[in-house]
């Protein structure tokens, strides 16, 4: 990406920091849907699956922030608690609720790896592999969330928006804090 002066340059510790909280984030949302549905469904098992990904990226971004000195961000407290209960109550109301989280919070991640990508370019491979990586299993857990009935959720549309709006905020906050 050819940068002009004045143009805003890609801040990689910013990156690695919301990176990290929203994998930690997805961790967390696996772990309450996971919580209230136990381990036996088709649905349980695909959010396992799921999960353990999201753990694989948590533990990269872990590493990476280790590595870079990159300090974690401030909410991740909040991140902790939110995200569980997230994904307690949306798997409380039933399996299609909770793959239609998935889809919420993938399309926001999607959307954002996206635009990460766009303003690395080719300045940090390191960073940009990983995130176009990651960015394409996210992309798989939305589509196999669709697949698995995730538009059947009560209220899909209303349901889906406040999670992505959710997701947008964590994303904004965890950048700077």
């Amino acid at each position: 990406m050819r940068w002009k002066p004045g143009d805003p340059r890609p801040d990689p510790r910013s990156m690695v920091r919301v990176d990290q909280a929203g994998e930690y984030g997805a961790t967390r949302i696996y772990a309450g849907q996971l919580a209230v549905m136990g381990d036996r469904s088709d649905t349980a098992r695909a959010i396992s699956g799921m999960a353990n990904q999201e753990e694989r990226h948590r533990r990269f971004f872990d590493a990476l922030m280790a590595e870079r000195g990159v300090r974690p961000t401030a909410l991740q407290p909040v991140w902790n608690v939110a995200g569980f209960a997230l994904g307690a109550a949306t798997a409380a109301m039933g399996p299609a609720a909770a793959m239609a989280c998935t889809v919420a919070v993938e399309t926001e991640i999607d959307r954002h790896y996206g635009e990460q990508l766009d303003a690395l370019g080719s300045d940090d491979p390191i960073l940009s592999d990983a995130v176009a990586e990651f960015r394409a299993e996210e992309v798989e857990h939305r589509e196999s969330a669709l697949a698995a009935g995730a538009e059947t959720a009560p209220a899909y549309p209303v349901l889906a928006g406040a999670i992505r709006l959710a997701c947008r905020a964590a994303i904004s906050l965890s950048k700077r804090i």
